[in-house]
């Protein structure tokens, strides 16, 4: 018996009573390998020695502190590294408690900005299918997962999106990768002209999609020509990085890679490591100043924005990847994770694509390899996956739809930045006694 109103009503939970390192521990003792940092949040791995003292020393200091009233010092600190990482010295970090708050504040900053700028006309936002931005309503409204969208069927804003940029299934063959990635660009500036760019406030991408695809990059070139048609349409463009950034793919922006820069990015998970509940959405300056100069400011808040304890986290969580050289980290174990994953699974008749960047991995599974057959109810084979996986002691995210063009079922690997071998021989063991049940060897 319970009182707790569980995510899943229809299930029962085992009891975490402790953690440390690459492990979860249950009420019974038994341990689970967290290969997928709960989503993609625990970067440091679990009791992490400097971001417990750390987070202790502010409660010993000052726990709570509104920031409709004060500051404090671990905001401005935290809001500093970050904006000396965007590049752009006028550039301002808002801290909110997680990423659905963390792109709701985008969505409102474009909307407030343009408004400022005296073209409240500009209000639509285009996204992608099989994106997930959040929970709120308005991040919701942006997503493109149908899954999540459904209980939600009527009741939701109906924005244009455009087909995710996803070379496993869209790519045609003869076509090259350069060329794929410019022809699935050329559909937002078809998306533009359809709903009239004078309408369009941004459009918000994941530059490494997560939950809804599994570790999907872009194709070469993509990016630089996204930022080239929002810049000639004058729409905003909103890189949502709460779970490819923060040093998950190697850099400590996804977006780094890509050879641009968004107009507004958002973090979550990985900047708190799940220390503390902790994201942030920085707005370049072009924002800042139009919003500094508008009588109405930017009209926008929560309870716990800038909480002191999160924001001492995540500081914490930053000089961690100096101290200990993270980000190199996740490129060398990303690439020994990406090697042993392919070595051991590619040969399945029912892998698909073993792909990502950094320690952002997936697997994609399928009916048919030659054909690309999704697998029927595959979001009830990802489940079974998963349950399956407990069962022998390991953590993966899974996900799955049969949607047209979405993936036909995939596991998440987001382990902790703190991976080594003998961890990912770890994962190859039990991965492949969970696909051997589900699949057959």
């Amino acid at each position: 018996m319970t009182s707790v109103f569980y995510r899943d009503m229809g299930k029962a939970y085992p009891v975490a009573v402790s953690a440390s390192g690459m492990h979860i521990y249950d009420a019974d003792g038994k341990a689970y390998l967290d290969m997928c940092g709960g989503a993609a949040v625990s970067c440091l791995g679990h009791q992490h020695p400097d971001v417990i003292r750390a987070v202790k020393a502010q409660l010993d200091q000052m726990a709570f502190a509104h920031t409709a009233f004060f500051s404090s010092r671990p905001q401005e600190q935290l809001a500093e590294r970050l904006v000396a990482r965007f590049g752009d010295p006028g550039a301002r970090a808002y801290f909110t408690a997680g990423g659905s708050e963390a792109n709701e504040t985008a969505l409102k900053l474009a909307w407030q900005y343009w408004k400022a700028l005296g073209r409240p006309e500009k209000a639509k936002i285009i996204s992608r299918d099989h994106s997930y931005h959040g929970n709120t309503f308005g991040t919701l409204s942006v997503s493109g997962n149908p899954a999540r969208r459904r209980p939600m069927d009527g009741l939701l804003i109906e924005w244009p999106r455009i087909v995710p940029c996803y070379a496993y299934r869209h790519q045609e063959a003869g076509e090259g990768p350069e060329a794929y990635g410019l022809r699935a660009a050329g559909d937002l500036e078809d998306a533009i002209k359809a709903a009239g760019a004078e309408t369009v406030a941004a459009f918000i991408v994941e530059p490494v999609v997560g939950a809804s695809l599994g570790a999907v990059s872009a194709s070469p070139g993509y990016f630089k020509k996204i930022r080239e048609i929002c810049d000639r349409y004058d729409i905003l463009l909103i890189a949502d990085e709460v779970m490819c950034g923060s040093g998950r793919t190697g850099s400590f922006f996804a977006f780094e890679q890509e050879g641009f820069r968004p107009d507004i990015v958002t973090l979550a998970k990985g900047i708190g490591g799940g220390y503390q509940p902790l994201a942030a959405t920085i707005a370049s300056s072009r924002i800042v100043e139009a919003l500094q100069e508008s009588p109405a400011g930017f009209s926008h808040g929560h309870t716990y924005i800038g909480h002191a304890c999160a924001c001492a986290a995540g500081l914490a969580v930053q000089e961690a990847f100096e101290t200990y050289q993270l980000l190199e980290a996740v490129r060398t174990k990303g690439a020994q994770l990406q090697d042993a994953l392919t070595e051991r699974f590619s040969d399945h008749p029912n892998v698909g694509d073993i792909r990502g960047r950094g320690l952002f991995r997936a697997i994609e599974f399928v009916a048919d390899k030659e054909t690309k057959a999704p697998i029927e109810n595959s979001a009830a084979v990802a489940g079974r996956i998963k349950a399956t996986a407990m069962t022998h002691g390991l953590m993966v995210y899974p996900g799955g739809n049969n949607e047209e063009g979405g993936s036909s079922c995939h596991i998440l690997l987001a382990p902790p930045y703190i991976l080594e071998d003998e961890h990912i021989g770890m994962l190859i063991s039990r991965l492949e006694a969970v696909i051997g049940e589900v699949f057959g060897d």
